[in-house]
């Protein structure tokens, strides 16, 4: 995509936060979202999660993992209700690499359900971004509603380690327009899950690890 730039991230322009400081103001900010779309850019491929289905998948039980994303299609359609009440709908850009992870391949599951109800989610290759990484993988952000930037923060093993904030109007959109632009040329997830998720074989997890090495 070499017509496409990437904007720039001044972390030091933010407000840096704890995880639970962050969930709390993106709660505060989510509230407050009337009539614009959120959008999310995802690039990790590990991230260690505190959910019961999370859980299940580090304990090598595959069918329980997917037995209890199932289990999460209430809320889910709680969250869909809320979405067309503010008339906001979250948009997501997964950024893939393949052989997929143990964790991602569970992930993808995870969101093929959450395309049922109403999220909006695409994903691109890895190889496509690349171009913009050669000081290190594109960063985990979040833009929401139009009102808010955060650049999530994760340790080394995937764990949250909180984030920064940053309000600039002009950053806001900026960003809002990049991962916008990566959605619009990308796959849908219903799409690139039945042909490269379905099919494949329950992750292998050596060790009781569930993912593999950089």
């Amino acid at each position: 995509m070499p017509d496409l730039e990437i904007p720039p991230l001044d972390l030091e322009r933010g407000v840096r936060m704890s995880w639970s400081e962050y969930q709390a103001d993106f709660a505060e900010v989510d509230a407050r979202v009337r009539g614009h779309d959120s959008w999310k850019l995802e690039r990790a491929q590990h991230f260690e999660e505190s959910t019961s289905s999370r859980q299940a998948l580090k304990d090598g039980d595959w069918e329980r993992a997917l037995s209890l994303l199932d289990e999460g299609r209430g809320k889910l359609a709680q969250y869909a209700e809320e979405d067309r009440r503010k008339g906001s709908f979250f948009h997501r850009v997964r950024i893939v690499e393949e052989p997929l992870t143990p964790y991602l391949q569970w992930e993808l599951h995870s969101l093929r359900i959450s395309v049922e109800y109403g999220e909006r989610v695409r994903v691109v290759p890895g190889a496509l971004v690349r171009q913009w990484e050669a000081a290190g993988p594109l960063p985990e952000v979040v833009v929401l509603g139009g009102l808010a930037l955060y650049r999530v923060n994760y340790t080394p093993e995937g764990v949250p380690a909180g984030g920064v904030r940053l309000d600039d109007p002009e950053l806001v959109a900026a960003w809002e327009a990049f991962i916008a632009t990566l959605y619009e040329r990308g796959e849908d997830l219903a799409d690139y899950f039945d042909r490269a998720v379905a099919p494949l074989p329950p992750p292998a997890l050596p060790g009781g690890r569930d993912h593999q090495p950089a």
